[in-house]
């Protein structure tokens, strides 16, 4: 084919750019008009309904209905901040506060204490985990609209008077309010005389830092291998995950990359400086409840075949949020991109822009899944649903019916009745039993614990449309037949997913009686991850057989 003359290309080439730049602009102009065309429709009618509605109406709560419902059919990280929650979202970036030291959950119209932390001022002024708060400095946490946890934050050294519920008996407490910090890395000890174990709950500003200075001390305790425990850790800043995975891998290694439908979002993540330790042999333990910036890292760790990951998958969040500021001191925390492992894996489990007929996320199936390769060994490796451990153990697993449980407070409310029901003298004394389970379930049982399967759900929607069409009294025994069968189904499954939820009730257990110190210390005996994790690098051969 004869080339075409610099002269002819430039004359091509400038109409066409020119073209390019006119549909841009006339698309944007588009979006602009149809933009500013909607909002004034809103303002309009926000204006008309507060002006004119028969009751009388509050401004704000409308506003929020209205962000909540534009948000909602969103994936469920974009989200409106108030400015408290702003606040709040950077307390858990720099990882210290002012307030009672408990981890404290709302709960139809009351405060629940989830967990004081040991020798804070929940702590010292005897709260447990399952007291109720219902007043605060003579607050009823029934009457009051706002967040009622904000009430229980204030400076240092100030007071505050509680009254809360424990086993249906009525108590009160003033606690002396105290800056408290939020370690990245909690606990870290010696596993064996040659394996040091290192707990990343959280990737806030401190993470990379405390995690190196983990495994610092304990290799000046004589640790050549590592066990890094990332189970249960939500995520956090994705500059961090990229800083921790550095701690193993070495310079100028792409760690992940971001793409947008915005370009300026598709962005690449290189390790910056030499790793800490490029050889030290690594285990990594993830769960179902390990989530993004977990996942950043577990996933590199794969990619590079640098360590084997034990436990189970993880929980499918391959989305990044940045946070845009707004007026009044509120943002907006918006989805800009999704990110992408070494490999080119995005591991998002949920498309949230593809939903079913209820309005619910679709989640990727395991027949949908595509093949990838390791960067170093070539080993295969899938995207859409999470990281796929190399060794797959039951204890770490959280199936449908078990997130249910923790769902609906289950595992925490009977580990609550278990612990005023037990008394225990030491850590070891900690075994749960057959008989322990099967109390467990006879009291979900009795509890009347409700999880909806989606074949209830599918039931449930054709008995109601054979209602209206009067078709009930013909399929009613049926009907009642099928629901009974489903739910003596539902409690099989429990029991088949035994493994699972005795780990998390025995967790549970452990935190009320020796706090969460006495938690790690108890897993570093009995956990079955963190046991097959010193197993496998205790046996260099099958180690090395998993990533090669």
């Amino acid at each position: 084919m004869a080339s075409v003359p610099h002269k002819i290309k430039r004359q091509l080439i400038a109409p066409i750019l020119g073209a390019v730049f006119f549909l841009s602009l006339a698309s944007f102009k588009n979006d602009f008009f149809e933009i500013a065309k909607q909002i004034e429709i809103f303002t309009e009618m926000y204006k008309q309904l507060n002006m004119n509605y028969v009751d009388e109406t509050n401004p704000a709560q409308l506003m929020d209905n209205a962000i909540n419902g534009m948000l909602s059919d969103l994936d469920p990280y974009t989200r409106y901040w108030t400015e408290q929650e702003v606040e709040r979202a950077k307390i858990n970036s720099r990882g210290e506060f002012t307030g009672i030291g408990a981890n404290v959950s709302s709960r139809a119209d009351k405060l629940i204490i989830v967990e004081p932390w040991k020798d804070y001022p929940a702590d010292k002024a005897g709260l447990k985990a399952g007291d109720e708060i219902i007043i605060i400095d003579g607050v009823k946490i029934s009457d009051y609209d706002e967040n009622a946890g904000q009430l229980l934050e204030g400076s240092a050294d100030s007071q505050v008077d509680i009254t809360y519920l424990r086993q249906g008996k009525e108590m009160t407490a003033t606690l002396k309010r105290a800056a408290v910090e939020i370690k990245a890395v909690p606990f870290f000890e010696m596993a064996t005389p040659e394996i040091g174990y290192v707990v990343l709950s959280k990737f806030n500003e401190k993470a990379s830092r405390e995690t190196k200075e983990a495994i610092k001390q304990l290799k000046e305790q004589g640790a050549t291998k590592i066990i890094l425990d990332l189970r249960g850790n939500p995520g956090g800043l994705l500059s961090e995950a990229v800083n921790v995975s550095n701690l193993f891998i070495e310079k100028d290694k792409l760690i992940t990359s971001t793409q947008s439908s915005v370009e300026k979002f598709n962005r690449t993540y290189l390790t910056k400086r030499n790793a800490f330790d490029a050889d030290i042999p690594l285990a990594v333990l993830i769960n179902g409840r390990s989530a993004s910036a977990s996942e950043i890292v577990s996933g590199s760790v794969q990619d590079y075949d640098r360590g084997v990951v034990i436990g189970a998958r993880s929980f499918g969040k391959g989305l990044v949020q940045r946070p845009k500021p707004l007026s009044y001191g509120t943002q907006v925390k918006i989805t800009i991109s999704r990110y992408y492992t070494p490999s080119g894996r995005c591991i998002q489990a949920l498309d949230y822009w593809n939903r079913d007929d209820d309005g619910n996320a679709v989640r990727t199936l395991k027949e949908d899944y595509k093949a990838f390769k390791t960067v170093n060994s070539g080993r295969t490796v899938y995207d859409g649903g999470g990281v796929d451990p190399d060794i797959k153990l039951a204890s770490a697993a959280y199936s449908p019916i078990t997130t249910s449980l923790l769902r609906e407070n289950a595992i925490f409310d009977y580990a609550t009745q278990y612990y005023y029901a037990h008394q225990y003298e030491g850590l070891d004394k900690i075994q749960l039993n057959d008989k322990d389970f099967n109390d467990f379930i006879d009291w979900v049982e009795v509890r009347g614990f409700d999880f909806e399967t989606v074949t209830e759900t599918a039931f449930a929607k054709a008995y109601k449309t054979a209602i209206n069409e009067e078709l009930d009294d013909d399929i009613a025994t049926s009907y009642k037949g099928m629901m009974q069968s489903i739910q003596n189904a539902k409690k099989k499954d429990m029991r088949d997913k035994k493994e699972e939820l005795m780990s998390l009730l025995t967790d549970e257990i452990v935190k009320r009686y020796f706090y969460r110190e006495g938690l790690y210390n108890y897993q570093l005996k009995y956990s079955p991850e963190i046991q097959e994790a010193i197993k496998v690098l205790n046996d260099n051969a099958k180690y090395r057989k998993i990533l090669n």
